[in-house]
């Protein structure tokens, strides 16, 4: 709200209650004209072909080592218990010297902690290993 503070003439004093508005309108006229330059450069786009490409499920090797932590932290190497990491790594440096190197599937409990699967996979990087994937259950549809 505006005032106009007068000379000290007594009849010119009222009080001025409109709101200029023209600072607003050239503000959006600006910005009107902003975006309509830039809509086509972003809509303008490079014409690729890209792949298609299809959820397969994952392939079950025999040769594949599955290696399990439940949410207690507790790890299984295909279903059966693992002493210790020690242990966990020497079995992994066993075979991780066979060609063609098996690949590792790691499964993890959703309540597990993030540092027991960190664990085996930390083993499977002082063991040499090259492949290690992590075992997940599609979310459920609908």
């Amino acid at each position: 709200m505006a005032m106009n503070v007068g000379s000290g003439d007594g009849d010119d004093d009222e009080v001025v209650s409109i709101i200029n508005t023209t600072p607003l309108v050239d503000v959006m006229l600006v910005l009107l004209i902003i975006f309509l330059i830039t809509i086509p450069v972003v809509t303008h786009t490079v014409a690729l072909n890209l792949p298609k490409e299809s959820n397969i499920a994952r392939q079950t090797k025999p040769e594949n080592i599955e290696i399990s932590v439940n949410k207690d932290g507790d790890v299984f190497w295909n279903a059966q218990a693992v002493a210790d990491n020690n242990a966990l790594v020497e079995r992994l440096k066993k075979v991780s010297v066979l060609t063609p190197q098996p690949e590792i599937h790691i499964r993890g409990d959703e309540k597990s902690r993030y540092e027991s699967v960190g664990r085996v996979v930390f083993a499977c990087q002082r063991a040499g290993i090259q492949k290690i994937s992590f075992v997940t259950e599609p979310p459920p549809r609908g």
